[in-house]
Formats: C-alpha cells, structure tokens, sequence
C-alpha cells in the first residue's frame, strides 16, 4: 500500500500518514543534473515581504528535468530508475540515452526500469507511456501529460501528481484537450506531450497531521484577516468579530473565494472552450 497510517502514539501522530513512494527505485540522485538552490522566504532584493507565508523549510537541490525533449528526437533512451524531488508531487524518472547522454523527466504512471521511451517532433512513434511527441501525432482518445502551450518553449501544464489531459478531437491547427479541472480548452497541433498519466497518484492522499510538517516544506502560519488591525487588512477591526460587510478578500483587496481575477483580453480566453468548475460553488466560471 502506498499510504501507511501511523499508529497514533501522539497527537501529531494520531491524524496523520506518511507516503511510501512504491514506485521510487533509485534513492540517490544523479550528481551531474543538480543545481544549487537558494531561498528567498518571500522577501525581493530590499527585504520586503512580498509573498506571504514563505519561509523555513528543509535544505534542497533542484534536479534540472527535461521539459523539452527536442534535441532528443529520435534517439532511444532507456530508463535508469524513478526517483523522488523534494521540489514537485510527481516522482521523476532518470533517461540514459544510446548516445550516453543523461536527463531527468517526469515520470509518468506506469514507467518501469529497463522500459525505452522515445521523442519525436518530425513524426509519429508507438503511442507507449513515456513517450513524447506532437499531438497530431497521438491517436485521439489517448490520455497525456506534460504539455506545451507553444511549440518549442516546454513542458507548462499537466506535470503535478497524478494528473492528465484528455485528448478529445484535431480539427485544423488546434486539439482539443479536457483538463483536470474539467476545462475545455484548444492547444496548437504543433505542441509536444508525453503519453501517460503522471505518477505518484497516491500524493493527494497523504495526511499531515501536524503544523511541523508544513513549516519543513517551507510554509509558515498565515493570520486571518479578521484577527488584524483596521490597517493592516481590509477585513480587519472593530469591536468584536466582524468582517466588514463585505465578501473574503487577501490583504490587497483581490478577492481570495471565487473572485474573478482573469484578464479577460487574455489572447488565450479565446482557446478556452469551457471554463473549469469551481470547486466552491459547483458553477463554470
């Protein structure tokens, strides 16, 4: 079982689980695709606080992942083994190519060690998971990950745990893709995905169970707006509990539930098909 529940020897313990990664094969990473990473705890070049609840959090190195695959077409890789980032949900899979080269991808459902995956951008190859290609080389029906939204530019959606697009029909220069949020939206023909569903599917299912947790992944407690002075929140002041008469809002005044944010002359609202379905009210947005 993916998901171990621990016995509830203390009150941190008692809510909480712990993910065994099942499909982790290889526990060291691969030293010539690390990178140094520094941390800012939410604050720019002045010391200004500029994103809240940022701070803390265990040491880590990034790992360089291949979001792109071009300068790999048509050249065979073979996968070394699956390996688990502190800095995503979904686990990765190190990519030994014929020519010796070495990268990172992400590791889709299913992917084993010794399985061969393959890229192409001129042509299609077999429909096999881990394999990437543009999507009017993929068979309509098929589910996929790690999307471009522009030819060239990588990998931008779809690439969390255990998620994956749809790929509904191909009329002209566009497929149709049905996201996990349930939005329907249209994708140049020319971009690049991998077949499959990511891995790690398990993620969503694990408990914390205890604040330390959150402070070790680099969060920190977050102040409600209606426990502030007048002056530092739009919801805060006055005698007793109020909210002001006026609906949820972050520091700022942007609308924190529901709210609509988006640009609407965004050149891409006209490739949107359907809106996703917000999970608050159970309306599309």
């Amino acid at each position: 079982m993916a998901i171990r529940i621990y016995k509830p020897t203390s009150a941190g313990r008692r809510n909480a689980s712990v993910n065994a990664h099942a499909e982790v094969t290889k526990f060291s990473p691969e030293r010539a695709l690390l990178r140094k990473q520094n941390k800012s705890g939410g604050r720019n070049h002045s010391g200004k606080t500029t994103v809240r609840g940022m701070g803390g959090g265990a040491k880590r190195q990034y790992r360089v992942i291949d979001f792109k695959r071009i300068d790999r077409d048509g050249i065979k890789g073979k996968v070394v083994g699956i390996e688990y980032d502190p800095n995503r949900s979904s686990h990765i899979a190190l990519i030994k190519y014929t020519d010796g080269v070495k990268r990172y991808i992400i590791a889709p459902r299913g992917l084993v060690d010794g399985a061969t995956i393959e890229a192409s951008g001129t042509g299609p190859v077999d429909p096999d998971v881990g394999n990437c290609m543009r999507l009017r080389d993929i068979p309509t029906g098929l589910d996929v990950h790690c999307i471009e939204l522009q030819p060239g530019r990588g990998a931008q959606i779809c690439r969390s745990a255990g998620v994956f697009c749809r790929l509904l029909n191909k009329e002209g220069d566009y497929a149709t893709l049905q996201l996990p949020s349930g939005e329907i939206r249209k994708v140049g023909i020319n971009c690049r995905a991998t077949i499959g569903q990511t891995g790690n599917p398990d993620h969503q299912q694990r408990k914390l169970g205890k604040a330390g947790l959150m402070r070790h992944m680099g969060r920190r407690p977050i102040t409600r707006g209606v426990a502030k002075s007048h002056n530092a929140h739009p919801l805060g002041g006055g005698s007793g509990r109020s909210k002001g008469n006026r609906p949820p809002v972050g520091p700022t005044g942007v609308p924190s539930k529901g709210g609509d944010t988006r640009n609407p002359q965004k050149h891409s609202t006209q490739l949107i098909i359907r809106r996703r379905v917000s999970k608050r009210y159970g309306q599309k947005k």
